[in-house]
């Protein structure tokens, strides 16, 4: 059976643990109340026990031997103790000793009284956060419908209008279609003619128009003011009268959906600049698009809300049960009957305890969530309210040991064959050793970085670092440990096969052998891009949609996963030249038809490898600048000043390498130890949270998940040394061609290590953040809201 102290610990909601009881603090107290009872007891026993000796020979009734001494020995230990503690009460030594252990009583229960209060008072503060939120959002649920209501009755009206006036729009010239009766599904709140549509066509059509674009307003307006929204000006009002009589809507109310993507960025100046060219007073755009946008944003936000609901039902409950288990503990030890029964009162009186507004509420928000967004199904609804993580299965356990198996075997026959063939002796085929060597080292850092990541990922679960909220992934679909691991061993079993076919096949002097590397990348390529649902697709899909927010940046905006991932590729940009290499040699013209010194020799490759060093960095650049006009924090700036010192060093080096004078060699020191000290000062103090001042860890922070301190202090070191990995290139060692490639591939694989490293500590600190702020639950923003007015 497990111990309660460790389910307890085990279930506890970690960014919510400093607000949870203080279970092994109070045991902890129970502890010294039980032992100052065993010690007084022992010391009790020891004064008594000469009285104890004496009273057994005056029992005995002579010096023979009755079957009743046990029994007048057992009376006879235990009756001066009585008596003793009986005198002692007023003596000092046993008055001493019921301070001591009122003391520790007393102790607990002030310890206690303060977890029930601190318990107490976050759950108050929670409950009305997410009484409000949950207010405010049912608030935006009935505009939408109101909305959505009115615009399909808008449609229906318009098409029925639409075949009345159809006689006479054959009669007369077609007037251009008002924004009001516009077919794209896109509405002015004030729905209005312009005037120069009201100088063509028919006064009826004009008429028709008018009333039409004044009805909509009126439901429009009076929608949101039954939910809450104020207006100012005058709100329902028709100025003037006849065909000049025109709706002045006040613009304090629109639908606002942020600027995420390029396309609601443009469809966002688009409106407001047809707002400023407008004349008539009109306000914002309501369209059908943004109303599904809206409609989404509600839909997540109603599954924040719920998983914020279900999150504090499970802190009632679990700090309930603890409070339960605590004071049975120490009425075991104390006796003291009558204060744990006060206590336990207190504590059933708590609003933690006896609440019943989380219950009401989530029931709500499952119901509205049911009739709106789940089309009554409550399958699919709680699908998206309460998604259920996938149960583990052995076969994905043995699959990885397979695949790990067939590779390593492989992999030792491969060099066996290698090594026959002199394949990597110094007169062997180069022009193999560079196809084999750019295309094969892409999947082995690929496979490697996927390995790393794997042991992030047990690493975050061992430590309870809640990587699919910080990131934003959805549990049912996140990857796993044992799934990373599956992806690294299927990878490097798949490219050592290819290795082994390829050689035999160069061995038996086929011409096509160059075709197994190409096949390999269009078989990658196209189980990337496969629809179907096999070789876990929504993990693929969104690798995919988070390379193309990091390609176009700063066009998107920036989320956790899109910086991660983009730190992620600053440390393969060896890997991004393997796929220059293998883009050129396969799809430039190379392949059957030219030398492979095409791809390494031409000014255009070198030119281009050049950029491909630069482009991580750019667009990691470009994320900080985002961020920086999105949330006006300066230290954006200075992180985007951090990789344009890593351009420059890169840049510097570049040159060096092409022109290697005393000059350049200065430079590059310069340039990259510049470099190197920004990066780490970055890493220790900002990304990892270290060297926080006063901190009672020395050079560390108050905040470590690792139990040994050393093993920071060895991180810090290790990360320190892999950072001036770029000394290599000065220090031009003289190899063979094999060596340096086999040099390159090292530096390569390490400075991925160094990122595997990186990452764990990247989010134990964000995990740490998240802590100290209690955010276990992501902010969703409302679509309805009002503007500020003068």
């Amino acid at each position: 059976m497990v111990k309660f102290s460790r389910e307890y610990d085990a279930s506890i909601i970690p960014e919510w643990k400093p607000a949870f009881v203080d279970y092994k603090g109070l045991k902890k107290l129970i502890k010294k109340i039980k032992v100052a009872r065993r010690d007084a007891d022992d010391s009790s026993a020891g004064d008594s026990s000469p009285e104890t000796a004496a009273g057994v020979e005056s029992v005995g009734y002579g010096g023979g031997f009755s079957m009743l001494d046990p029994v007048r020995a057992l009376a006879a230990r235990f009756a001066p103790r009585v008596q003793a503690t009986s005198e002692d009460e007023e003596s000092g030594d046993s008055g001493e000793f019921v301070r001591s252990t009122d003391k520790h009583e007393r102790e607990f229960l002030e310890k206690a009284d303060e977890e029930l209060e601190k318990v107490n008072t976050f759950y108050a503060a929670q409950e009305a956060e997410l009484l409000g939120r949950g207010e405010a959002l049912i608030d935006q649920l009935r505009i939408l419908a109101d909305v959505k209501r009115i615009l399909d009755d808008h449609a229906a009206t318009r098409h029925a209008r639409g075949s009345l006036l159809g006689r006479s729009r054959s009669m007369r010239a077609v007037a251009p279609p008002s924004p009001a009766l516009s077919n794209s599904g896109r509405y002015l709140l004030s729905g209005l003619a312009t005037p120069q549509s009201m100088s063509d066509g028919s006064v009826e059509l004009q008429q028709a128009q008018m009333t039409e674009g004044a009805a909509v307003a009126d439901e429009v307006m009076a929608a949101l003011e039954r939910n809450g929204v104020s207006f100012v000006g005058l709100p329902g009002k028709k100025e003037g009268s006849g065909r000049g009589g025109r709706l002045q809507l006040p613009s304090t109310v629109r639908i606002d959906i942020p600027a995420s993507n390029p396309g609601r960025a443009a469809l966002k100046v688009w409106e407001e600049l047809v707002n400023v060219l407008r004349k008539d007073g009109a306000a914002a755009f309501v369209h059908r698009k943004k109303v599904q946008h809206a409609e989404k944003n509600i839909r997540d936000a109603f599954m924040a809300l719920y998983r914020g609901l279900e999150l504090l039902k499970k802190f009632s409950s679990l700090n309930v049960k603890a409070f339960t288990k605590i004071l049975k503990k120490f009425v075991k030890v104390s006796e003291q009957q009558r204060a744990t029964d006060l206590f336990s009162q207190k504590s059933k009186r708590s609003s933690f305890s006896t609440s019943n507004k989380v219950l009401q509420l989530s029931d709500e928000v499952e119901s509205l969530f049911l009739k709106n967004f789940a089309g009554n199904d409550r399958m699919v609804a709680m699908k998206y309210l309460n998604p259920q993580r996938p149960k583990n299965t052995h076969m994905i356990t043995f699959l990885v040991g397979l695949f790990t198996g067939t590779f390593v075997s492989l992999f030792i026959i491969y060099a066996i064959l290698a090594h026959v063939s002199g394949i990597f002796a110094s007169a062997g085929n180069t022009a193999y050793m560079e196809i084999v060597y750019h295309v094969f080292s892409m999947f082995a850092l690929i496979s490697l970085h996927c390995f790393l990541y794997g042991c992030n990922l047990f690493m975050w679960k061992s430590t309870r670092i809640n990587q699919n909220f910080i990131f934003d992934f959805a549990p049912n679909t996140a990857l796993t440990h044992r799934d990373a691991f599956l992806m690294s061993a299927s990878i490097m079993c798949t490219v050592v096969t290819a290795l082994v076919i390829n050689l035999f096949l160069r061995n038996a002097g086929a011409s096509y052998a160059n075709a197994v590397p190409g096949g390999l990348i269009v078989l990658s390529a196209g189980l990337l891009f496969c629809p179907f649902n096999v070789f876990y697709r929504s993990t693929r899909y969104c690798f995919m949609r988070i390379m193309r927010n990091i390609i176009f940046s700063p066009f998107y905006k920036v989320l956790m996963a899109d910086f991660f991932m983009a730190d992620q590729l600053t440390s393969q940009i060896p890997l991004l030249r393997h796929m220059e290499f293998a883009a050129c040699y396969f799809m430039a013209g190379s392949f059957r038809a030219n030398p492979y010194e095409t791809c390494t020799n031409s000014q255009q490759y070198k030119h281009l490898a050049y950029a491909i060093s630069f482009l991580p960095y750019y667009w990691r650049a470009m994320q900080c600048l985002r961020r920086y006009f999105e949330e006006h924090d300066i230290n954006q700036l200075a992180n985007a000043g951090k990789y344009v010192s890593a351009m420059v060093a890169a840049a510097v080096r570049f040159k060096y390498s092409a022109t290697p004078t005393p000059f350049w060699v200065w430079l590059v020191l310069i340039s990259s130890s510049g470099a190197t000290i920004y990066q780490l000062y970055w890493d220790f103090v900002k990304d990892w949270g270290f060297f926080t001042p006063k901190s009672k860890n020395l050079w560390l922070r108050d905040g470590l998940i690792l139990k040994n301190k050393f093993t920071y202090y060895i991180s810090m070191m290790l990360n320190l040394v892999l950072r001036l990995a770029w000394t290599e290139s000065v220090m031009k060692i003289r190899v063979s061609k094999n060596e340096t490639r086999l040099l390159d591939f090292s530096l390569a694989s390490l400075e991925i290590i160094r990122r595997g490293h990186w990452n764990f500590y990247r989010l134990e600190n964000e995990h740490l953040n998240n802590v100290g702020k209690f955010r276990a639950v992501k902010t969703v923003p409302l679509p309805f809201r009002e503007l500020e007015t003068d």
